[in-house]
Formats: structure tokens, sequence, C-alpha cells
């Protein structure tokens, strides 16, 4: 006989609040600012201070549970292709010439907030995995 486990809303809660922190360590060593961390997340200042201490748990809704999984998705692909810790955390800070950033800065494209440019960056990351680029 199988039991299924109850999820209580306060355990969601602290998982979601897990993996947010995870991000924003993430963008923290992207050096993001705490401004483009929120756009990057579409969280608000109380919620990223929540994150950053050890205050009870915000709700996140899913816009900001699917940022918080990209954001995380694409530090581990990064994690993948790159050998070298500053090529990791660095490369979301310099400029590139792939031709959907065109000389921009990823880490500037993906603070304007767009879901579909967000999802868009982690594409050409992931696209490094296979040689693609």
């Amino acid at each position: 006989m199988v039991i299924a486990q109850e999820h209580s809303p306060s355990s969601a809660n602290t998982k979601h609040m897990i993996g947010l922190r995870a991000a924003v360590t993430v963008l923290e060593r992207w050096k993001a600012n705490r401004n483009q961390i929120q756009q990057v997340l579409r969280i608000s200042r109380a919620t990223l201070l929540r994150a950053k201490g050890e205050a009870t748990a915000s709700r996140l809704d899913c816009d900001q549970l699917e940022r918080i999984s990209i954001v995380l998705n694409m530090h581990a692909t990064m994690r993948t292709v790159f050998e070298n810790p500053a090529n990791v955390y660095g490369f979301m800070g310099r400029p590139n010439d792939n031709e959907f950033f065109n000389g921009r800065v990823p880490l500037d494209l993906i603070s304007r907030g767009s879901m579909l440019t967000l999802i868009e960056t982690y594409r050409r990351v992931d696209s490094l995995r296979n040689g693609l680029w």
C-alpha cells in the first residue's frame, strides 16, 4: 500500500524559498545588482530581503518559480560547459557576439524582465552544451 505524503503550503513555500535563495546567490555571483535581481526574478524588494535573510517564506507565483528554474538551469548548464569558474560566473556579465546578443551583455538583456528574453537567453546558453554556438 502506498501512502500519499501530504505537502503543506508551508513546506512548499520553504522549498520555493530555498530555490529563490539559490537563484539570488547565482545572480549575485553573476554580478547582478539588487534591481537586476528583482527584474530577472520579478520579485519585490521585500521578497528579495526575505530571501537574503532568515525571515519567513514568501509566496511565489508560477511566473516567479519558472524564472527561478530558468536561472538555476542556466547556471547548471554553464557549470557543465565551462571548467573555469571565472567563465561560469563571468559569462553573463560580458558582451557577447552571438547573433541574439549582438554585442550586448546577457545579464543586461534578462534584467529588462521579459520572460521571452530570459527563455531565449537560456536556449542560447544551453546550445553551448551541444557545440551549436
